[in-house]
């Protein structure tokens, strides 16, 4: 497949004895890289009651992303639609849309993004029912079209825009894909979570598309976490970290993990090994040729032209060098002029 395209995933890690405003920070530097380099898109997560993870709140540190880029579309990866309520997020995602017409993504997921407690306390509401999630989805359409309303009149999401964020549903199953193409949404398939993701789930999207009036054709993308260095030591290095992250994070443990060398270091189980293994399609590694090679052949297996990346490293060089490499093997078009401030 030709001239695919590439975005990027952040999620804000806290490295170890780094600050959270550190982590926040090298995501501001991230988006200026990405963008400089030619990315498509940069999304950011939403995470809670993780010591390990910043970014709990993307529509808020969107707004520095967009102020600090011209291009690259900005957007949630996701906003989980469930802890919040849906007249809020319209009227955040309107305003990042007045401020920055033509580059907002408001991408959703239906997963709590950590611990049901939380996300209890998040929105008190909450039953965690499909049921509910689709009625979010169907009152937040209303608020962006302006057809929402009561007995006692019409209810406005402000600040009113010409134009709404593009919507995504994020999917690691086939029911979240039955769900974008029911309301005509994008659809971004997570197979960074779920290494069994298959082709079939974008297929079954496209077939059962309906459109509507902010998108007449189906819209899709393959998300997986990637590491790529120059050498293959290098990258077996890099993929040490993210699978030692997995096993935490299978354990239950989203907090720090500890000294980086010890990590480094460390052996794992037999039965961690076994999991390393289970787990492995949800990360591609490995040397620029390799990485294009096998991210192309994701591409036609899911027949998608945009691949988002996830770049999960202890080292943050390690991981700047990754995107570089990747941007030069793919031959995107850079951007000389660099980044700057958007002009409204």
């Amino acid at each position: 497949m030709e001239n695919i395209k590439l975005s990027v995933l952040d999620q804000s890690i806290v490295h170890h004895n780094k600050t959270a405003r550190e982590a926040l920070l090298e995501t501001i530097d991230t988006v200026k890289l990405a963008e400089r380099l030619g990315y498509t898109r940069f999304w950011i997560s939403e995470h809670h009651n993780s010591a390990f993870i910043a970014g709990t709140a993307p529509e808020v540190l969107m707004v520095k992303l967009a102020d600090e880029t011209q291009q690259i579309r900005i957007g949630s990866g996701g906003v989980m639609l469930p802890n919040h309520s849906a007249f809020k997020v319209a009227e955040n995602f309107r305003t990042l849309e007045a401020l920055f017409p033509g580059r907002i993504d408001l991408g959703m997921g239906r997963a709590p993004g950590g611990d049901r407690i939380t996300a209890a306390i998040l929105n008190p509401s909450n039953t965690f029912s499909e049921e509910s999630y689709l009625t979010q989805l169907e009152h937040l359409q209303h608020f962006f079209n302006d057809t929402a309303g009561t007995q006692h009149g019409p209810v406005i999401a402000a600040p009113q825009a010409q134009t709404i964020p593009q919507q995504w549903i994020l999917s690691s199953s086939g029911g979240s894909s039955a769900i974008a193409a029911r309301f005509g949404m994008g659809l971004a398939v997570a197979k960074f979570i779920n290494g069994f993701a298959t082709p079939e789930m974008i297929e079954s999207y496209r077939n059962n598309f309906k459109p509507d009036m902010h998108q007449s054709t189906p819209r899709a993308l393959l998300a997986i976490a990637v590491l790529c260095a120059e050498t293959e030591a290098k990258a077996k290095e890099m993929r040490k970290f993210i699978d030692f992250v997995h096993i935490q994070f299978e354990k239950g443990n989203f907090q720090h993990f500890g000294d980086y060398d010890a990590i480094r270091k460390y052996r794992f189980s037999p039965a961690e090994l076994e999991r390393i293994q289970y787990n492995s399609g949800r990360v591609v590694s490995g040397t620029p040729d390799y990485v294009k090679e096998r991210l192309t052949q994701l591409a036609t297996e899911f027949d998608v032209d945009e691949i988002m990346i996830t770049v999960m490293a202890d080292d943050t060089e390690a991981r700047r060098r990754s995107f570089e490499l990747l941007s030069a093997e793919f031959g995107l078009k850079a951007n000389d002029e660099g980044t700057g401030k958007t002009d409204l």
